[in-house]
């Protein structure tokens, strides 16, 4: 799976943690626009859910030049998932609805879906009928995708012990070039 964490330059749209979130974000947009009434509320959980997506697309291009960013985006796709998998859990507190734990039946074929080649949001979609049944869905992709994000920062944190970053390497060129 490791072959899958750290893209070609530009190449996020085959990253499983940038797929999970494109999931995550059309699931949110969806669940907001049936379920979530007040608008301010409505507008946050979108945003954080373009955002976690947006920062992994903007992250990996930001790549080639500096790793450094890199590493702060992806961070920061992390931090909006998590205040989004908030906002989902206080929706299930909020209307005393079922916070499915790691062991619910549903959550196992949920997950068990993250092994699909071809998974979108239509992927899901059976299991967002309901507003419960959407909230848990949604928050089991956020997991996964937090997961996914946590294994890409620590292969390019990896990666860039083992290769250093732009600067570096620029720098490596010009001596061997020079023949320093």
């Amino acid at each position: 799976m490791e072959e899958n964490l750290i893209p070609a330059h530009g190449g996020y749209r085959d990253l499983k943690s940038f797929q999970t979130t494109t999931i995550v974000y059309d699931l949110t947009v969806d669940f907001c626009g049936r379920f979530v009434k007040d608008y301010r509320m409505k507008d946050q959980m979108v945003q954080a859910a373009r955002s976690g997506r947006q920062n992994i697309a903007e992250g990996c291009q930001a790549s080639g030049t500096s790793k450094k960013t890199e590493l702060k985006l992806i961070g920061v796709a992390c931090a909006s998932l998590e205040e989004l998998l908030l906002d989902f859990e206080d929706y299930l507190r909020q209307r005393q609805l079922v916070l499915w734990d790691k062991a619910h039946t549903e959550v196992f074929k949920i997950r068990k879906l993250a092994y699909l080649e071809d998974r979108s949001y239509s992927t899901y979609k059976s299991y967002c009928e309901k507003p419960e049944s959407a909230a848990n869905t949604a928050i089991c992709l956020i997991h996964q995708a937090n997961y996914l994000l946590d294994q890409q920062l620590r292969a390019l944190e990896r990666q860039f012990m083992v290769d250093g970053g732009f600067t570096e390497r620029l720098y490596k060129m010009r001596k061997d070039t020079r023949g320093y």
